[in-house]
């Protein structure tokens, strides 16, 4: 199996191809379209700024690649908030993949941090072999921004608020946790993905 790491300006990539060859798969980062097109598998990852990581997509014409992309495709964090449809970090439209809106947290306590960091627990909303294996499992986070819910919501995540911690929609998967950061729990998560043909 082929994995096609997307290749940008965003951070944290070689964290994902390094957990992914733990794994045994095959790995790729590249931003030609040939590459991905041809891959199995498709990861979209990344830690960054909305705004800029964008204007690379677009500078080689990948934020219409991504779209069309027929296997499936797992966005981390950043990919995950790139995928929706508009971001408030930059003020930018996103790729509308997922139709929600990407919102930045806003402290409601003097106890409260933003960016939300540290390790929280999902909650999935249907039945799924995820939600046989990781229901209340606890994730790695770092982030700043969110995904509102939506019908794309597959599993969501409480701070401050309930937010989208994973979406999914046709051959497209998101989390906006780290699994490559959240031990076993993690590794298994992207070996389901990996290897499942289905939910």
């Amino acid at each position: 199996m082929k994995i096609a790491i997307i290749k940008y300006n965003g951070g944290n990539i070689f964290s994902v191809q390094e957990t992914l060859k733990r794994l045994g798969a095959e790995t790729i980062i590249s931003d030609q379209y040939e590459d991905i097109c041809s891959a199995d598998r498709i990861i979209f990852p990344g830690v960054g700024q909305a705004k800029t990581a964008l204007e690379y997509l677009r500078s080689k014409k990948l934020d219409l690649l991504i779209p069309s992309l027929q296997q499936p495709v797992l966005g981390i964090c950043l990919g995950l908030q790139l995928m929706c449809k508009h971001s408030e970090e930059g003020d930018v439209a996103g790729l509308g993949i997922f139709d929600t809106e990407v919102k930045h947290f806003v402290a409601d306590s003097p106890d409260t941090k933003v960016p939300h960091m540290g390790w929280n627990s999902l909650d999935f909303h249907q039945e799924s072999k995820w939600k046989d294996s990781f229901d209340q499992s606890y994730l790695y986070f770092v982030h700043s921004y969110y995904a509102e819910k939506c019908k794309d919501t597959f599993a969501t995540c409480h701070y401050t608020k309930d937010f989208s911690a994973m979406l999914q929609k046709d051959n497209f998967w998101a989390m906006q946790f780290h699994p490559e950061k959240s031990g076993k729990i993690g590794s298994q998560m992207l070996n389901l993905f990996l290897n499942s043909s289905d939910d």
